[in-house]
């Protein structure tokens, strides 16, 4: 029994090599199929995200498991494999077990305490158990990785405060607002950032979108993404009472809003507020905006610094995570030890009587006819208590390595050491036909 997981993300490889790395629910199939095919993987679950594509495994063989998800999954995803080597990471037992946990708790993501990372652990492993390519360790692993997410959401609140600046801007719209349900948002360049946080808003219930750009042909294609209306950029302080958001976001070397312009707009909108999020370098707004009464505005700096100081917050409460992940690895290591250690006391019992039994039959014939009964049991009884008094220490120290973290090291070095995995495969399945 060897557990362990080969993989690459957006730590160790390009978005280029990510895409074609990407495994939908076919290559998925086909990759667990081709590996259980090898004799040496038991079990199979492939995780694959926008950023990240990752395999957890169950080998014989350390050095079998590496081996072969590295090829196949090249081969599948037609990459060289000396690229996907350059950026692919290999954790074996507690180390798989811990980034598994890290990576449901959110700590390994992109953004620190993204939520989407839970469902997309629950489908996968979901995916493989109706694709009967796992057993009682990878079913034991992935439901408990499930029940650490839960716990790090639940005792910390490392997925609260927005860290990314478009999230940040939508978060304090919602402060101003209470809620963006019914709200009319007014785009005003169709830059990257302006559509990323236009899609938060969608996100937040926003619906009614104004996008104005210098060029018009520009402004309707961001208009069709979001089921808006494109205006002439000429026309812009027209439709700006009518915006409860402005979202700027152009490469203009100047102001494109100003302070007299949004003071008759608020005016029109008899004092209704309107926030300005400036997104853009040069800055796009007046910041003698800020002094009109309801409007309000925040800038590329003022975001950033409250992005700043939410990834702290999130980096304390990341510390608190990582100690719930390191008590709950600890737990599966202790349930890990106990999995394997009384078929193994077995196995190990059932190998020594045989070479006993054989090793007897084979003296007792070289003996003549005259041994009484009482010889032979005398014989027999001396070939056991060797054999028991030789198994009595490993017997002990694999009960004790039970309740010990890490104790599983001991019961694979003993099957290793005496060949005792012949039949591992076969009593996994027993046992977990048995619990589900």
């Amino acid at each position: 029994m060897h557990l362990a997981v080969l993989g690459i993300n957006h730590k160790t490889a390009p978005v280029e090599l990510r895409e074609k790395v990407s495994l939908d629910e076919d290559r998925c199939g086909t990759l667990s199929r081709h590996l259980l095919d090898d004799a040496g993987i038991s079990e199979v679950v492939p995780l694959s995200t926008c950023n990240r594509t990752e395999v957890y495994i169950v080998a014989s063989r350390p050095e079998v498991g590496r081996r072969e998800v590295m090829s196949a999954l090249a081969e599948i995803s037609q990459v060289e494999l000396r690229d996907l080597e350059e950026c692919a990471y290999y954790h074996e037992g507690e180390t798989a077990i811990s980034h598994l946990y890290r990576v449901a708790g959110s700590l390994d993501s992109l953004v620190v305490g993204e939520a989407q990372i839970m469902s997309q652990i629950k489908e996968a492993y979901h995916a493989a158990h109706k694709r009967e390519s796992t057993s009682v360790l990878l079913n034991r692993l992935f439901r408990h990785a499930l029940e650490v997410g839960k716990r790090v959401r639940t005792e910390t609140r490392i997925g609260e405060n927005p860290v990314s600046v478009s999230s940040v801007a939508v978060d304090m719209a919602c402060k101003v607002f209470e809620e963006l349900e019914g709200r009319t948002a007014l785009l005003v360049g169709a830059g990257k950032m302006g559509e990323l946080t236009a899609t938060h808003l969608v996100s937040h219930g926003v619906t009614s979108f104004i996008v104005s750009n210098r060029t018009l042909s520009r402004a309707e294609e961001m208009a069709e993404k979001f089921n808006g209306r494109a205006v002439p950029f000429e026309e812009l302080n027209d439709y700006l009472p009518m915006a409860d958001i402005v979202i700027s976001s152009t490469g203009a070397p100047h102001y494109v809003l100003r302070k007299g312009e949004v003071e008759r707009a608020i005016r029109r909108r008899h004092n209704r507020p309107i926030f300005f999020i400036d997104i853009a370098v040069p800055r796009d707004i007046d910041p003698g905006v800020n002094d009109v009464y309801n409007a309000f505005l925040y800038d590329i700096d003022d975001l950033n610094e409250v992005a700043g100081a939410n990834a702290a917050q999130r980096e304390k409460e990341a510390r608190k995570a990582e100690v719930i992940i390191a008590e709950e690895v600890n737990d599966f290591l202790l349930w890990l030890s106990s999995l394997d250690v009384v078929p193994t006391i077995t196995a190990l019992r059932e190998m020594a009587d045989k070479i006993k039994d054989g090793e007897l039959e084979k003296t007792l014939a070289k003996f003549d006819a005259d041994l009484t009964d009482k010889d032979i049991n005398r014989i027999e009884a001396l070939a056991s208590g060797i054999v028991n008094k030789m198994l009595h220490s490993p017997t002990v120290e694999l009960k004790r390595a039970a309740n010990e973290r890490g104790g599983y090291l001991y019961v694979e070095s003993m099957r290793r050491l005496f060949k005792l995995n012949g039949n591992k495969r076969k009593e996994r399945q027993k046992s977990e036909h048995s619990k589900d």
